[in-house]
């Protein structure tokens, strides 16, 4: 088992607790959150692999995926008033897993010889659509269009995967690299609360 693989293991447990936490918040039965979770967690790169034609799909290929959902939804359901106060340590492992799918997803697009600006946006896609399938399935507007630097982050740490691999660096570098970018990103831009400009009006005066 390698350390890429436990952090997509850990990114999928974190995704799939914000989903569970934002079921159980819109009072959804147990049913109800543990679809949820699983959009969120697994929403993105299921998309992800039906557009590019993969299969098996994601989950379906590794059953690891659901059964770390299920523990999310388990541990949330039994202790949901614990868990809820960690809002920095599961915003840790969302941002992390963040990256990790981010760049999962660039490499299958580049596996499946998709031009290198697709792939990018198939990496982006498997970090964030998730998260906006959930927001619509609860009757939210998605979070990445409307506050925080989401998939921003994610398109710079895929260019910088793309660009340093012009240069023969080592793949675990290039990694490691990419994620940082992202990471550092997320983190400076809520702790700022960094923002991309809206089109509030004109941009010239007539």
């Amino acid at each position: 088992m390698t350390l890429i693989y436990i952090l997509d293991i850990l990114g999928t447990f974190a995704f799939a607790i914000s989903g569970a936490l934002v079921a159980s918040d819109k009072k959804f039965d147990l049913f109800g959150v543990v679809i949820i979770a699983f959009v969120t967690a697994v929403g993105g790169g299921m998309l992800r692999d039906v557009l590019i034609n993969a299969h098996p799909i994601n989950w379906i290929g590794d059953l690891n995926y659901l059964y770390t959902i299920f523990i999310a939804v388990i541990l949330t359901f039994l202790f949901k008033s614990k868990i809820a106060p960690l809002s920095n340590t599961m915003f840790l492992f969302d941002t992390i897993g963040l990256s990790v799918f981010t760049l999962l997803g660039l490499k299958k697009g580049l596996l499946f010889n998709l031009h290198p600006v697709i792939a990018l946006i198939m990496g982006v896609i498997s970090a964030v659509f998730g998260g906006v399938l959930r927001d619509i399935l609860t009757n939210k507007v998605p979070l990445i269009f409307e506050k925080e630097i989401y998939a921003s982050a994610c398109l710079a740490g895929g260019i910088t995967y793309l660009f340093l691999h012009i240069f023969n660096i080592p793949e675990n570098i290039i990694f490691v690299i990419s994620s940082l970018v992202i990471i550092c990103i997320r983190v400076v831009s809520v702790k700022y609360k960094l923002q991309l400009p809206k089109i509030k009006d004109d941009l010239f005066i007539k």
